[in-house]
């Protein structure tokens, strides 16, 4: 039976999209762990997602996929507000590690269908999956409109690592969505990892995203060594983030994410 608790009421869109970015960042969803519906006022969302393999190591970091998936929906079919920015810090006890995989540039993906971007950046990508998001113009009935998601390496300066999402949609809007994603390192107690995504407006600020769902796999080998784009381990049992979102109105919403892990051997 799914779990059920309360946040701000213009919170649950936001959370969708941070749990989206938390899971895909980091992995901290046990394959054990159930559906979760988070209810806010009118708004319902239930997200799902897991990690393989789900034993990791105490001390070292050991290769994981990741799958995440979501559905936002309202009691009275009213359009949720537009996310504008996500903050997450996550656990010291997972990383994100880029180091010689091809890159792709932002330029190369905007203004691109979903083909296009695939064709230009392909060894780039680091997971994939599917969007549909809700498009409310003035004097009309809200229209769903659905998109592939495609994330790509956007390199590593410095200490920051950039991932972008791309989607493309099409009518009543049609155009490239790309948000971009900036990690780097914190010395904040628990958390090791700061990742602040800016999320493009989709049709003017009238569509908001109803359902994802992402999976990234991303295992590579660079210089005979064998790579993974996500990786963890579990040195306490448990893994944590805490994520802040960000609306056009102003609004403000945060959460903590808290899952256990199990240690192999």
């Amino acid at each position: 039976m799914d779990r059920r608790r309360r946040l701000p009421a213009a919170g649950a869109v936001g959370t969708a999209l941070m749990i989206l970015l938390v899971l895909s960042l980091t992995g901290v969803t046990s394959a054990k762990d159930k559906p979760t519906t988070v209810e806010a006022g009118n708004l319902l969302f239930t997200f799902n997602g897991g990690f393989s393999p789900s034993k990791l190591p105490k001390k070292k970091l050991a290769p994981i996929s990741l799958s995440a998936s979501g559905l936002i929906k309202t009691k009275d079919g009213t359009h949720p507000p537009a996310l504008k920015e996500t903050l997450i810090e996550t656990d010291k006890n997972g990383r994100v590690d880029v180091t010689g995989l091809p890159v792709c540039r932002a330029r190369e993906l905007q203004s691109r269908d979903t083909a296009s971007a695939e064709k230009a950046c392909k060894k780039a990508i680091i997971g994939q999956g599917s969007t549909e998001v809700e498009v409310a113009l003035p004097e009309q009935r809200p229209i769903p409109v659905k998109s592939k998601l495609l994330v790509f390496n956007g390199g590593k300066k410095g200490s920051v690592t950039t991932f972008y999402i791309h989607a493309f949609f099409s009518a009543p809007v049609t155009g490239a969505i790309v948000t971009t994603v900036k990690i780097k390192p914190i010395n904040k107690g628990r958390y090791g990892l700061l990742s602040i995504a800016s999320i493009p407006k989709i049709a003017g600020g009238s569509g908001s995203v109803q359902s994802f769902d992402l999976v990234i796999s991303k295992k590579y080998t660079y210089k005979g060594k064998k790579m993974s784009v996500l990786s963890a381990r579990c040195a306490d049992g448990k893994l944590q983030a805490h994520a802040t979102a960000v609306f056009a109105d102003g609004t403000k919403a945060s959460a903590d994410i808290l899952r256990t892990c199990t240690v192999a051997g």
